[in-house]
């Protein structure tokens, strides 16, 4: 469909290489790719190297795969040693013409000149039907007609770096495909090789929890194989905001490399929440980590089925975090008995009652010691591990005063750096005044520092945005003149968000739970006053509204009730509404003025009639939408950001 895909009007900077010597650059950088895949296409584009490529990809392993045949110019050039910068594994297919493609060798020189630098870049060669003793020598005639051509149109140090370049890789030990040697199985133990060096290059982003280590290592001792073999669940137990999370992570970082599949499930307590299937939600999202195979579970005895049959296979990590009661495991998993002695679950949550019906170990984190707590407070408040000696004493009051409680003291901290005595002791005594207990109060008084724009972001992200992407609701944002990239940054700072390893938003429950009593309380029997609505039942009640935010899933609605729009005209000052599985019929000529993102999924019908003037983002995800779909004509001059797929 040719409106299909995405569409952003914003225009996209092209960064300049990496300096060796830039400091971000000390750690291997998160590009757009895990591996690069160099081979000289008339050899084997539709043989060997297509076979590869496709494996990788339903592995949901991401592969640039080069493409010799596109048009090549200075700036190709310059993207395709940027892709090589920016990704971890090479392979290059190495077949007895690779030699005859000059941009084969320019490839093959940057990834040995990346390799060199020592930050984790790693080439897997395979020699196709080449010795890696005639890619080291380069004395066969093949190698030395090529080289003799290249002579007469490059300089001797390029042509040097080439041949330096083929002989550090026929000096690397891979894989040589011969007649003998079946390609299937070379191609099966590449991709065992690029999953274990992603295994042990990925780890999950933790918040900086001081005296993390000890917590590992008791946790290891509890995950321990030999003496546990019986107890196949590790339970973290404790109050929220005390670093459970960020605990599981660190433990989760260390030792899913010994393991042959591993996946960590954020959010537990949320997706089981989901009023449509929130178990059939968590089989498919295991079952889609574990097996790197994109699933769709239809239904819980299906996916028991699938977890019995195909997860249990292999030795697995999984590690739940933020369970609640709603969790079943046998209704997830069928029987834990399905499982091997050697795998391991990791459970966290703030309820013990969740553990008790499995034989398992348990941990339960210490309070944070005063010394710790001061340091993870400095860290935050002074970006140092020590408080300057001027503010020392405050320092410590203030440890006290958030009761050492992880979550508090980062934010705490962060609200109070740069800033001077006289705000410190404001806060210090609103703090006091908070009864300990009262953990999202204390929160709140971040909250309150933020000026009206950040404040709509924080609600928007609580209430409708953690775990989604940043794009859509940045041009919602950006079109309602919230200047999202100055809030977003705000937000940050004072560790009120975080950005995860997805690019998603992320918002530590405290605050998702504070962001949605703060529009709850301005009017807590009167849902159709409140600014935003996310549950189907407010959202059903509604009759006049100043609503601006509204999320409504239709799939379970009663006969009558599917038609939405009579709904939508009630809204004049709508400027988020998010409709899913409903019937959108009628006359929306003049319905929702001021709306910026509009987001229809799996939506049977569609009006045309759109004359929505301020929209700045359109999903029409699994809706019935064609290419002659009238409603095209007036919206996509506008809008900068559409789904439809």
């Amino acid at each position: 469909m040719k409106k299909s895909g995405v569409q952003a009007s914003a225009s996209l900077k092209e960064p300049s290489s990496p300096s060796p010597s830039d400091p971000k650059q000390q750690s291997l950088p998160v590009g757009e790719y895990e591996v690069f895949l160099s081979f000289r296409g008339p050899d084997i584009r539709d043989s060997f190297a297509d076979w590869v490529y496709r494996g990788l990809v339903r592995s949901k392993i991401r592969t640039f795969r080069d493409e010799e045949d596109l048009q090549r110019g200075e700036k190709m050039e310059h993207f395709l040693l940027r892709a090589i910068v920016e990704t971890k594994i090479y392979v290059p297919i190495i077949s007895p013409k690779y030699v005859d493609s000059r941009w084969c060798l320019q490839e093959l020189a940057k990834m040995v000149e990346c390799w060199k630098l020592g930050k984790g870049h790693v080439i897997l060669p395979i020699f196709y039907f080449v010795a890696p003793s005639e890619v080291k020598k380069q004395e066969s005639v093949g190698f030395k007609s090529a080289f003799k051509l290249y002579g007469e149109k490059f300089d001797a140090a390029t042509i040097g770096q080439w041949k330096e370049a083929l002989k550090q890789v026929g000096e690397m030990k891979g894989w040589h495909v011969t007649e003998h040697v079946g390609q299937g199985t070379v191609i099966n133990e590449v991709f065992v090789q690029i999953e274990s060096h992603l295994r042990n290059s990925y780890k999950l982003a933790t918040d900086e929890l001081v005296g993390i280590n000890s917590h590992v290592e008791k946790m290891k001792k509890l995950l321990n194989h030999v003496d546990s073999a019986s107890q196949k669940i590790v339970g973290i137990h404790g109050m929220s905001g005390t670093g459970k999370t960020t605990i599981a992570k660190a433990v989760y970082n260390e030792v899913s490399a010994q393991f042959d599949q591993s996946c960590f499930m954020e959010d537990v307590r949320r997706i089981l929440s989901t009023e449509n299937g929130g178990d059939v939600t968590l089989q498919t999202n295991i079952i889609s980590s574990i097996l790197k195979v994109d699933s769709q579970v239809r239904n819980v005895g299906e996916g028991i089925n699938i977890i019995r049959d195909r997860v249990c296979r292999h030795k697995v990590l999984i590690v739940l975090d933020d369970v609640d009661e709603r969790f079943d495991f046998d209704r997830v998993f069928g029987r834990l008995d399905y499982f091997s002695t050697e795998s391991r679950f990791i459970i966290t949550t703030t309820d013990k009652r969740v553990l008790i019906k499995f034989d398992h170990k348990l941990y339960e984190p210490e309070e944070m010691s005063h010394e710790y707590s001061l340091m993870l407070f400095s860290k935050h408040a002074f970006g140092a591990d020590h408080p300057p000696g001027e503010f020392l004493d405050r320092s410590e009051k203030f440890v006290e005063a958030a009761s050492r409680l992880p979550i508090a003291l980062k934010v705490i901290g962060s609200l109070l750096f740069r800033r001077d005595m006289k705000f410190w002791d404001a806060k210090l005594a609103e703090l006091r005044s908070i009864h300990p207990t009262k953990v999202q109060e204390r929160l709140r008084i971040s909250y309150n520092e933020l000026t009206y724009y950040e404040k709509q972001i924080f609600l928007d992200i609580a209430c409708f945005f953690v775990g989604e992407g940043k794009e859509i609701p940045f041009y919602m944002w950006d079109g309602c003149g919230y200047h999202p990239e100055g809030g977003i940054d705000s937000l940050l700072m004072k560790s009120l968000i975080k950005i995860n390893e997805k690019n998603q938003f992320w918002m530590h429950d405290h605050f998702r739970r504070l962001g949605e009593h703060i529009v709850h309380e301005d009017y807590p029997q009167q849902s159709f006053k409140r600014s935003r609505i996310w549950s189907n039942e407010d959202a059903l009640e509604i009759l006049r509204s100043g609503v601006e935010a509204l999320r409504i899933d239709m799939r379970n609605m009663i006969e009558g009730q599917d038609g939405v729009v009579p709904l939508m005209k009630k809204l004049p000052g709508l400027r988020y509404l998010e409709v899913a599985y409903g019937r959108l019929v009628g006359d929306l000529k003049e319905a929702l003025p001021k709306l910026r993102c509009l987001r229809l999924r799996h939506c049977s019908s569609v009006p045309a009639n759109f004359s929505m003037e301020e929209l700045t983002v359109l999903e029409l995800r699994g809706s019935t939408v064609k290419d002659d779909w009238k409603g095209w004509n007036g919206l996509l001059l506008k809008v900068k950001y559409t789904i439809s797929l």
